[in-house]
């Protein structure tokens, strides 16, 4: 079933970077995210309980901004 709230995940298994894109259009990368926990996201029944549950508030992370939401 589709994630209401996430459109996207990429993983970087060589720097263990979790990329998640939400339907907003806000991007984030999670740093230090075990590829056991990308495997179990991107088969989780809902995505967005997976990700409030294990993802969000347990790894460092930073948000990705389009070049005309970046600050000059």
């Amino acid at each position: 079933m589709p994630s209401t709230a996430i459109r996207r995940i990429m993983y970087d298994p060589i720097d263990r970077e979790l990329w998640v894109t939400f339907v907003s259009g806000r991007q984030y990368v999670y740093f230090d995210v075990p590829p056991e926990k990308f495997s179990a996201f991107s088969h989780a029944e809902s995505r967005g309980g997976f990700f409030n549950r294990e993802i969000r508030d347990q790894y460092g992370y930073r948000e990705i901004l389009a070049p005309h939401r970046q600050a000059s």
